[in-house]
């Protein structure tokens, strides 16, 4: 689950930068680190979701769904979780 917030934070955040260079200076720089770093965020937070264990299957089916949203996703999935385990 750690690991799961950490991956959907660097999504977010990572993404967030991606669109304020886009929007402002477009430094060349921060695209082509920020590129890779929000991909490989994408992917662990896609893989974490599907190793996370959930109460039920339908949990479990709408929270790799939400998974595949780019930039937030991983976001709703830990909402997702913890709405479910309360």
């Amino acid at each position: 689950m750690r690991t799961l917030r950490i991956a959907a934070a660097v999504e977010a955040i990572s993404l967030a930068a991606l669109l304020i260079n886009l929007a402002t200076i477009h430094t060349k720089a921060i695209t082509a680190l920020g590129g890779p770093v929000h991909g490989m965020a994408y992917l662990a937070t896609i893989a974490c979701t599907w190793m996370s264990p959930t109460a039920t299957p339908t949990a479990a089916s709408t929270a790799r769904w939400l998974a595949a949203i780019p930039g937030i996703g991983g976001l709703l999935v830990l909402r997702r979780i913890q709405r479910e385990g309360a």
